[in-house]
């Protein structure tokens, strides 16, 4: 089969061959027509980070298409059917096999770009706002990054559970993006801290989570925005990886969690669990419209290089996608 492929030296990508993946008895086979970009794509090109231990060595970690093959011990998919999933890594090919727990039911009013746009970043927000956040009615969610593709999935389920988004980003049309979805208080963190603005959202409280894709220039305001027994989800380190300070007394005197989180390397009966739960939420909300994949480009995986270039340069609002011949 064709794969999107790393030339070692120049870390440039280009379409070669590499050998079809092997079917297992609990797996499906899935045709390609659409994956999606995610920075973890960028860091894995450049050898930074690599693959779980077996897991395929092509970059993708969420694609879509047609189930083309099933193993023998699979009930419930055939051939023909179309699918959606989470990848520990193959999804830039013509062909990716899945654990058939793992395959997510393409709802028919969506393209399969648009299922694309759907795995990694509604799965990541679901398992960091319900799993480990303990999102509940009523709460205060802060999301960084809000028009990334994390962020716009995080805002839809934030206001799908019945608590307040908050946001920052980087420029207002973003921002007009995150509205859109559903979030009440909007920052531009290019003009001024978010911490003031988030207390005065709060009336002085804080919020109950936090969901962090910055890291370490943000910690001291992340911990000050936080409420009595608030949470704080780091899912990256885009602003560094190691905070200068840390006051443990008011992680102490508040009853502060502080969770790192990363779901790619989780195994794989739990993000079977992960994805079932979230069908079982999710499914029909894409049905009826509630909730929406969020894209903001689709390039012909010819241009995958164009493509990693434009999130390199922070330019997206949601998620990008490859579509596949």
């Amino acid at each position: 089969m064709k794969a999107i492929l790393v030339e070692k030296e120049t870390r440039h990508l280009y379409i070669g061959e590499t050998p079809d993946p092997t079917v297992g008895d609990d797996e499906i086979l899935v045709q390609v027509k659409a994956t999606a970009l995610n920075r973890a794509d960028l860091l894995q090109k450049r050898g930074l980070y690599p693959p779980p231990k077996g897991a395929s060595e092509i970059i993708g970690l969420e694609m879509a298409g047609v189930i083309e093959a099933v193993g023998r011990h699979v009930v419930g998919h055939k051939p023909g059917d179309r699918v959606c999933a989470l990848l520990p890594g193959g999804g830039y090919a013509e062909k990716a096999v899945i654990p058939a727990g793992m395959a997510i039911p393409i709802p028919d009013s969506f393209s399969f770009a648009e299922a694309a746009a759907i795995p990694e970043v509604f799965l990541t927000a679901y398992l960091n706002l319900f799993w480990l956040g303990g999102l509940q009615s009523g709460y205060n969610v802060l999301i960084h990054a809000g028009a990334s593709g994390v962020g716009t999935a995080a805002i839809q389920l934030v206001r799908e559970a019945g608590a307040t988004a908050i946001v920052t980003a980087g420029s207002e049309e973003k921002l007009a993006t995150c509205q859109k979805l559903g979030a009440s208080t909007l920052i531009n963190y290019k003009e001024s801290p978010f911490l003031d603005a988030v207390k005065e959202a709060t009336n002085g409280k804080g919020v109950n989570i936090i969901l962090d894709f910055i890291g370490a220039s943000y910690w001291e305001q992340n911990i000050k925005s936080l409420a009595v027994d608030g949470r704080l989800v780091i899912i990256g380190t885009m602003g560094g990886a190691k905070a200068e300070t840390i006051n443990l007394g008011l992680l102490l005197s508040r009853r502060l969690q502080v969770i790192g989180t990363a779901l790619r390397s989780q195994p794989v009966e739990k993000k079977i669990a992960l994805t079932q739960e979230f069908c079982e939420f999710a499914l029909p909300r894409f049905q009826d419209g509630r909730l929406v994949p969020v894209i903001d480009s689709t390039w012909d995986w010819t241009q995958v290089n164009e493509a990693h270039a434009h999130m390199e340069q922070n330019k997206n609002t949601g998620k990008i996608v490859l579509t596949l011949p």
